[in-house]
């Protein structure tokens, strides 16, 4: 896992690195300044284009002299300068780039507070304003000069971070931010870049490694993590030749109505193709010839019998909730289970509606259960929320507090542990926006379940090859829309390439 750091945080990795590495601190900007101009170049490879570099005085200031440097000596022929000189004071590095910069040059203009902005015609703008660490929204000159360069709609690279955008944080709704089409960011994403917040403000981000100490990063242990492909290919367990259909366990799905069996269908499926040994839908009985004809190698257990019918001990994990409705009926399903069933159970869509209408019994869920809510269900099983750093903190105390998995659904889906930790998934993209996708991911994370993943292990190893499968259909074949059906086809090669 790669750890997510705070700004506070980064500021200490910088000067464990300084000291201990030992490289001075103009050395090691001048490394990453080399890092963003190596991504830069290839990406932006026109050496005509005409570019404009906005620098604060502070470090990310620095950062943006030492690009426009480094620019130069890699012939990009059109760089224009203009330092926003709003107060007194500089940093030394930046200081110090300054002066390299004199000798270089490369021609810059300075702005004073209250000063009438300067005319901007470059292509593409790269914005070292402020950087990391803001904490505050934008004011005053800033603020002014913000909302000229956005009226502008220019290309804008930023240098670690937009100016305006908080690293972490609740970033207030009217704050002004440099909207940024790329973020080329230092060592590690950002918190921010990982929550919807951020997405009016970055189109897109890129990470480069500058060197900072790795092992005094992991050793600050931070709450944040960040999941890797490789992490995921160490957790999934290859199968081995004498194994059999018990090996993998038996789930059991319950979920559909008459008007919503697709629901049912797809999390059957999704369970089944995810490598459940065994897998029976407890649906109604108007649904049985769709699950027999949809997906024949999935069991059916029909509702009109007795629930108290169910031996719930020959199954090793009960997902519910996808399509359920909110009935009595549906009601007294949950019921049962909670009091039956003492293994970790998946509780999704209206399961989770009716867990937040009777909170009382959202306590007693056996401990690691996983919930798997989107915004609108999460909050309201957990009250309103004005941002999605307030519900990713609510999560921890709340997944802490009731010793449960909850995932967090949203494009960089978060998985907050009983522990307190929240893993941030790295797969996934737009096309996976479809009806029916958080009813695959159940179907995936019960299947984990049985096969003897811990619940953290089958949350993170569920969302990340849930997004995977729909990356390997979207991306390479530019598909805008990837359906839930075609995802769970894709699931076993996904997950095959995965055990390598």
């Amino acid at each position: 896992m790669l750890p997510l750091l705070t700004a506070e945080q980064i500021r200490r990795a910088d000067t464990h690195t300084i000291q201990h590495e030992p490289i001075s601190s103009i050395n090691l900007m001048e490394r990453a300044s080399k890092a963003f101009v190596a991504w830069f170049i290839n990406h932006f490879p026109e050496r005509s284009a005409s570019i404009s570099i906005y620098c604060g005085t502070g470090n990310n200031g620095g950062d943006g002299l030492a690009v426009a440097r480094l620019l130069g000596h890699h012939r990009y022929l059109n760089i224009k300068i203009v330092i926003a000189r709003f107060g007194k004071n500089s940093t030394a590095d930046f200081d110090i780039n300054f002066e390299r910069l004199i000798a270089t040059g490369i021609p810059y203009t300075e702005i004073q507070a209250n000063d009438d902005l300067p005319e901007e015609k470059s292509d593409i703008l790269i914005d070292a304003l402020l950087g990391s660490g803001l904490n505050k929204p934008l004011a005053g000159d800033y603020l002014r000069l913000v909302t000229y360069l956005n009226d502008l709609q220019k290309t804008v690279v930023a240098v670690d971070v937009p100016t305006g955008l908080y690293t972490e944080g609740d970033q207030p709704k009217d704050s002004v931010v440099l909207k940024a089409d790329l973020a080329i960011t230092f060592q590690q994403p950002k918190l921010s870049f990982l929550l919807p917040g951020s997405g009016g403000h970055v189109d897109h981000w890129q990470c480069v490694n500058i060197g900072l100490d790795e092992r005094f990063i992991r050793s600050l242990d931070s709450p944040y993590q960040y999941i890797e492909e490789k992490d995921i290919r160490q957790m999934l367990k290859p199968r081995t030749r004498f194994s059999n259909k018990g090996t993998f366990g038996h789930a059991l799905i319950i979920a559909g109505q008459p008007e919503t069996m697709g629901a049912a269908l797809l999390s059957a499926s999704a369970c089944a193709h995810a490598g459940a040994g065994l897998t029976t839908a407890c649906i109604p009985e108007s649904g049985l010839t769709a699950l027999n004809t949809y997906q024949p190698e999935v069991m059916a257990i029909v509702r009109g019998v007795k629930v108290a019918d169910i031996n719930w001990e020959k199954f090793s994990s009960v997902a519910i909730g996808p399509g359920l409705g909110k009935e009595q009926d549906a009601k007294d399903l949950l019921d049962d289970l909670i009091a039956n069933f003492k293994k970790p159970v998946v509780v999704d869509a209206d399961a989770l509606n009716l867990l937040a209408d009777d909170p009382e019994l959202l306590k007693k869920l056996p401990a690691n259960s996983i919930l798997t809510p989107h915004m609108k269900e999460f909050d309201r099983l957990f009250g309103e929320h004005q941002s999605w750093w307030a519900r990713v903190r609510t999560a921890i105390v709340k997944a802490t507090e009731l010793k449960i998995c909850i995932v967090l659904k949203n494009s960089y889906t978060v998985i907050v542990t009983p522990e307190g930790k929240a893993y941030f998934n790295s797969t996934s993209n737009a096309a996976m926006a479809s009806g029916g996708m958080g009813d695959v991911l159940t179907g995936i994370l019960s299947a984990l379940l049985v096969q003897k993943y811990s619940p953290v292990e089958a949350c993170i190893i569920g969302c990340f090859i849930h997004g995977k499968a729909g990356d390997e259909l979207a991306l390479p074949n530019r598909m805008s829309v990837v359906l839930p059906g075609k995802l769970i086809q894709q699931l076993p090669l996904t997950m095959g390439k995965l055990m390598g």
